[in-house]
């Protein structure tokens, strides 16, 4: 049985590296967003927002270094990594603002399980896309 769990660990190794880094990038968001709407008294939108794009950049080295595990550091390469993801960013980041808006005024959902929503359906095409687009050596 044992040996049956390190199999599936180590099939799914990118998957779990992936929960991971996703996962501490979300506490991030999650913590920023509660600080400034509940602490500092910032709109929900606003907050979504900086929460959001602070955790970004924490999210870009976990998942190119750690879990997809590109050490590349050349410039070039760098450079078009950087371009599709924080193109990709600012497409998740217009996703996510409509997706709060339209689960908190309109259905009244509280934001932090709108939140909690969004962040599943936006980690699960950013890891697609991560995989074979951003930080796929052979592209």
């Amino acid at each position: 049985m044992t040996d049956f769990l390190l199999t599936q660990i180590k099939k799914r190794k990118k998957i779990i590296r992936f929960i991971i880094a996703g996962g501490t990038a979300a506490i991030v968001n999650f913590s920023l967003l509660y600080f400034f709407t509940d602490i500092l008294g910032f709109w929900y939108l606003l907050s979504s927002v900086l929460s959001f794009a602070i955790s970004l950049f924490a999210n870009f080295c976990l998942q190119k270094f750690w879990t997809f595990g590109d050490n590349d550091k050349g410039k070039n390469i760098l450079y078009k990594q950087l371009t599709i993801y924080v193109l990709l960013a600012l497409f998740n980041l217009m996703a996510n603002t409509v997706l709060m808006y339209i689960l908190v005024d309109i259905f009244g959902l509280w934001y932090m399980l709108a939140q909690f929503f969004i962040a599943a359906l936006i980690a699960t095409w950013n890891f697609l896309v991560y995989k074979f687009f951003v930080f796929n050596q052979n592209v």
